[in-house]
């Protein structure tokens, strides 16, 4: 089942059938003692009712916050500690990769973060920053994964690369995160071949694509929820980005009007572009 928030309503979507939510809000999704997907326990759909269009959609979130984790995948390990290795810091991604204990950080709350539709930005003060495509877990008050959609961690390499400890302004800033199209709700868990896409388009022209899957992350979705929900509490829920596993090169950098677009099966897809 994938839930679709608009300006107006929640909309859930199962088996080609569209449902209106109207007595729900979404911050009971995360919330809720009971599977979310117990919202549609014998509810009608509604024939008139279609999926939203792009620019329709709001991002997936009310008052959860977003977290994120880093150096996850071989692929960004590798990233980190070229970009930072002038400044010393590079054998500490190889520390965290190999740790027990997972890189989490910070990312954003709910004004902060954009659409399907709306535009991402970048600092002002950066020369080099990068979209990251990530699978975004939505995890329920009591620390259950409770579904899934797709995010895109906006990030200043050059400013996390000058000094590791710049990680907070490299990573949060206004507009630096977008989540969506929906919330997928799934009672297991994706499959490790889940296959996370990217896609940059400068006009009409690919800059730059690459795929990964899930298979390649080296820690598990609840191995990171368990670290996070250690010592933090989250009474409306929160989304944690699991990492990712596709870095453009390092000649590359993004412009204003990029469109990114970024597809998880059975999520759908992501597109935003560059302020």
């Amino acid at each position: 089942m994938k839930i679709y928030r608009t300006a107006s309503s929640l909309l859930a979507e199962k088996d080609g059938a569209f449902f209106p939510l109207a007595d729900v809000s979404w911050d009971d999704l995360f919330t809720r003692d009971d599977p979310p997907a117990r919202l549609l326990a014998g509810a009608t759909p509604d024939p008139t009712l279609n999926r939203p269009a792009a620019q329709h959609l709001l991002p997936p979130i009310g008052s959860q916050e977003v977290w994120a984790a880093g150096v996850t995948y071989l692929r960004s390990k590798k990233a980190r500690m070229d970009e930072s290795k002038e400044a010393g810091g590079g054998d500490f991604y190889d520390r965290v990769y190999e740790a027990d204990r997972p890189e989490l950080f910070f990312k954003a709350t709910r004004h902060r973060v954009s659409g399907p539709g709306s535009p991402v930005r970048v600092r002002k003060d950066s020369r080099w920053s990068v979209p990251e495509p990530e699978l975004a877990l939505a995890v329920n008050r009591a620390g259950r994964i409770i579904g899934y959609t797709i995010g895109n961690d906006m990030s200043a390499r050059d400013i996390e690369g000058e000094n590791p400890l710049y990680l907070p302004q490299a990573k949060t800033y206004d507009g630096c995160c977008a989540l969506g199209p929906a919330l997928l709700i799934a009672e297991e868990p994706l499959p490790p071949s889940t296959e996370i896409r990217m896609g940059i388009l400068r006009g009409e022209r690919v800059v730059f694509e690459g795929s990964t899957s899930l298979a390649s992350m080296k820690r598990t979705p609840e191995e990171l929820v368990a670290y996070l929900y250690r010592e933090c509490g989250f009474p409306q829920g929160c989304y944690l980005l699991t990492g990712t596993g596709i870095v453009p090169d390092d000649s590359f950098s993004l412009q204003s009007g990029d469109v990114v677009r970024i597809t998880i099966e059975p999520i759908g897809t992501l597109e935003n572009v560059v302020a």
